[in-house]
């Protein structure tokens, strides 16, 4: 029932589409039975020309009703009978448009909403999530999953309503004309409820396991389609072909285990549902005969039960389909309640623009709890306008340790400060906008250069977007291409250079200005000549500004106002570069390998 609760949370923002929705469904399901009604006068006074023979007990307005047909001579009842039935007709069906428009709305809304809810909520978690969560599956959660919600708000939502109130209107035409008969219809729901709700089970978990499998093949996708040259330039297609069967393959066998379910059920629920209607009709047959009730009044009663299978097998269809959406609100829940490792306080101050310096104290780092720590006992303090080196073996921690100043990690113990302030007690956007990354794999958009460069500052003018790439060496080249700073890069970059995509990153650092910049290896996958024209414009976005970087060009060490140096998360030596080859026995070792020529 909690499930069942939280799905049709997503209902909450619409209320009032919904309700017109469900009075329209209403409304329209008591035509469709009224316009079966016109069976009685029609059989039994207009072709047999005989009196209509009522139950014993009805209520007076219909007892009225039945004696002033009686009365009616057949040849002026024939043309209301008619009219009646096509007017009914028409504003029933004008009112099945109205609600299937109406739920089509909400589940389109739901749709919208949720989607939004989820990507939301994606970009409010900490990045520790992402490297717990692949974005193939994260994909397949707004995507598939939220197809398999409005599935459900949809058809399932509109058909429990809809045929609900048919089988009650049903239901008590039957009962009104034969009590006893219409009780044995009530032993057709357990007959078919207790194997439609074992069915429903099953195909929840069969649903789970669908869904998992859709995740797998838009990771797969997602990763071979980006990495499409590393597929090539190692010749494993037939490899990649191979495993997206496999994936692809599984994903029909759960789909055809979830049909076979789904449509077992009407073709089950129709054969129960005429076993009872031709025991009732063989009961109503003995009274027809022996004139205790009217061949039209039978006639309607027959409509009545036969109209109850109909709504009984969608009603199981109806079970299926929620089944299957309880699975996909599993995962989505799973999204919209996780929690930011990292979270901003609600009285979080803004953070002024650094004017002393940044401290790292005492500061120990692990990603998870039952994890050794990546960093130990770190201390650090970069002044304004320093340039501080970090420097260490692969896997030591220096990209995580300069995660902590944008805060993207809190420490585990320690603190992080700016001016004295700990960081934890400021606002994210105050944070972060002060400081500008440069990484060494750069990300960019599948957007024109122009919305790539000023992606921090949307607001900025043609004269700042050309000046930061001038300052930046992108403007030559930018200024080649097919429309200039309007043309359009392709996805993550694809149709630039390793030099001009980390150019576009640095001309987008330089447009935000920010006075702390932190630079992680900006020009490690680069060739000479993309290196020089890329390290002359990190000189460039470098002066004046507070910079930590991750460094591995001696250029960049030689100019460092003091280096880092880490081994296992620890400190191994803090200095500046003539000191640390004399008192630093891995600095050296890494200098005599790395930067000695």
């Amino acid at each position: 029932m909690k499930n069942y609760l939280k799905l049709l949370r997503f209902i909450k923002g619409h209320k009032r589409v919904f309700f017109w929705a469900v009075f329209t469904m209403l409304v329209s399901s008591f035509f469709e039975v009224f316009q079966f009604s016109m069976i009685i006068p029609l059989i039994d006074r207009v072709i047999n020309n005989n009196q209509i023979i009522p139950p014993n007990k009805l209520p007076d307005i219909a007892a009225k009703l039945i004696d002033l047909v009686n009365k009616t001579d057949r040849n002026k009842l024939l043309p209301v009978v008619i009219s009646t039935f096509a007017i009914v007709m028409v504003l029933k069906n004008i009112l099945v448009f109205f609600y299937q428009y109406l739920m089509g709305d909400v589940s389109q809304r739901i749709m919208r909403d949720v989607r939004y809810k989820i990507y939301e909520k994606i970009h409010s978690l900490s990045l520790d999530y992402f490297s717990k969560k692949r974005t193939g599956e994260l994909i397949s959660r707004i995507t598939h999953d939220v197809n398999i919600i409005e599935n459900a708000v949809s058809y399932a939502v509109t058909d429990l309503f809809r045929q609900t109130f048919t089988l009650i209107f049903w239901i008590v035409v039957a009962l009104v004309i034969d009590a006893k008969a219409a009780l044995v219809i009530f032993l057709i729901f357990p007959v078919i409820g207790i194997p439609m709700d074992r069915i429903g089970r099953k195909l929840r978990k069969i649903s789970k396991g669908i869904q998992e499998k859709m995740a797998d093949m838009n990771s797969l996708l997602l990763e071979t389609i980006s990495g499409a040259q590393v597929v090539k330039a190692f010749c494993t297609e037939d490899y990649e072909n191979k495993r997206f069967y496999g994936q692809n393959h599984d994903y029909y066998k759960l789909r055809m285990k979830s049909i076979k379910r789904l449509i077992v059920m009407p073709p089950m629920t129709e054969v129960i549902g005429m076993i009872f209607g031709v025991l009732v009709m063989i009961w109503f047959i003995r009274r027809l005969m022996s004139q205790e009730i009217s061949f039209g009044m039978f006639g309607y009663f027959m409509a009545a039960i036969m109209n109850l299978i109909s709504p009984v097998k969608k009603l199981g269809n109806v079970n299926a389909i929620t089944q299957q959406a309880l699975a996909a609100n599993d995962r989505i829940y799973e999204i919209l309640d996780a929690q930011p490792s990292v979270k901003q306080k609600a009285q979080a101050a803004e953070l002024k623009p650094i004017s002393n310096s940044i401290k790292i104290l005492n500061v120990y780092f692990r990603y998870q709890k039952e994890e050794e720590h990546v960093l130990k006992d770190i201390s650090l303090e970069v002044k304004k306008g320093e340039l501080v080196a970090i420097v260490g073996p692969t896997g030591v921690g220096k990209t995580t340790l300069v995660n902590l100043i944008p805060r993207f990690y809190d420490p585990t113990e320690g603190t992080v400060s700016i001016d004295g302030v700990d960081l934890r007690d400021v606002t994210f956007n105050s944070l972060r906008t002060q400081i500008g990354i440069v990484t060494q794999e750069t990300i960019l958009f599948n957007d024109t250069v122009r919305a790539n460069i000023c992606y921090g500052r949307r607001d900025a003018s043609e004269a700042e977007v050309r000046q930061a790439a001038e300052r930046a060496f992108a403007h030559d080249f930018v200024s080649k291409m097919t429309d200039g700073y309007n043309t359009k890069i392709g996805d993550r970059g694809f149709r630039l250079s390793g030099g001009e995509k980390q150019r576009i990153a640095i001309a987008r650092a330089i447009l935000l200005n920010p006075p702390i910049l932190i630079l992680d290896e900006a020009t490690s996958q680069l060739d000479s000549e993309s290196e020089k024209f890329v390290q002359e414009a990190l000189d460039k976005l470098m002066e004046g500004r507070t910079v930590v970087a991750i460094a591995h060009r001696l250029s960049t060490i030689k100019k460092a106002s003091k280096i880092l140096v880490l081994e296992k998360g620890k400190i191994a030596g803090i200095g500046k570069h003539d000191e640390l080859l004399k008192t630093c026995q891995l600095y050296e070792k890494l200098y005599r390998i790395q930067f000695q020529p």
